[in-house]
């Protein structure tokens, strides 16, 4: 019999034992937690600086309106400067529509330098006009870089189109092609260097004779 009140006494103390140390253990439980949630607050801030885009920097203008300088060789007519205007239409992205008028004026050919009287042309018949419709596609866009702090877009395009060239008192149809370069100084104005190929037959010397006459132009472009 004393053998069991023993057994019972033994097993209340240990019961009373195991609760003292969950009753302590639990705190300490809780204030691990919060330390934890502590140091996971300073490693993750939520205050993140945000950076400010200024969207009226970026312009949508579709219509350009420039002016251009260059020099155009016409076979057996030596190279003349020419000037022109041009106005652009940006279809998208990627293709604009540009119609071009220039003027020039034709030197003597070699055979009226020569022969020393004949002339082949009066000197209104030397003035010469064009006139073209072209299409554009851009492609490879980049960026020049000057220093740290100025940077200008390019884009590299190709052009084809056809249309008019008067010189001569007469007309010659004409089909042109050819590639430029636009750098951009800013949202609304650029600068083009330019190598243009207009390709029309004419028979001033007897014969039909295909001419391949190439123009380098330097312009400058107004976007609007």
């Amino acid at each position: 019999m004393e053998s069991r009140f023993q057994h019972l006494f033994l097993i209340r103390t240990a019961a009373l034992c195991v609760g003292c140390l969950l009753w302590a253990g639990a705190p300490l439980s809780l204030a691990q937690g919060a330390d934890d949630e502590d140091e996971l607050g300073q490693i993750i801030s939520p205050d993140i600086e945000r950076r400010t885009i200024k969207e009226e920097m970026i312009d949508s203008e579709n219509f350009e309106f420039g002016a251009f300088y260059g020099l155009l060789g016409i076979e057996d007519f030596g190279t003349n400067d020419v000037v022109g205007v041009t106005m652009a239409y940006h279809i998208t992205e990627d293709f604009f529509a540009e119609a071009t008028y220039g003027m020039s004026r034709l030197q003597k050919t070699s055979y009226e330098l020569l022969s020393g009287g004949v002339e082949l042309l009066t000197d209104e018949e030397r003035d010469l006009t064009y006139y073209n419709l072209s299409l554009g596609y851009n492609l490879f866009p980049g960026q020049i870089q000057i220093s740290d702090k100025w940077a200008f877009n390019t884009r590299i395009y190709l052009i084809a189109g056809a249309g008019n060239t008067q010189f001569a008192s007469k007309d010659y149809f004409t089909y042109n092609f050819g590639a430029g370069l636009r750098f951009f100084a800013t949202d609304w104005v650029s600068f083009d260097l330019s190598m243009r190929d207009h390709v029309f037959t004419h028979e001033l010397f007897g014969e039909s004779k295909e001419t391949h006459n190439l123009e380098g132009r330097i312009g400058l472009s107004l976007f609007f």
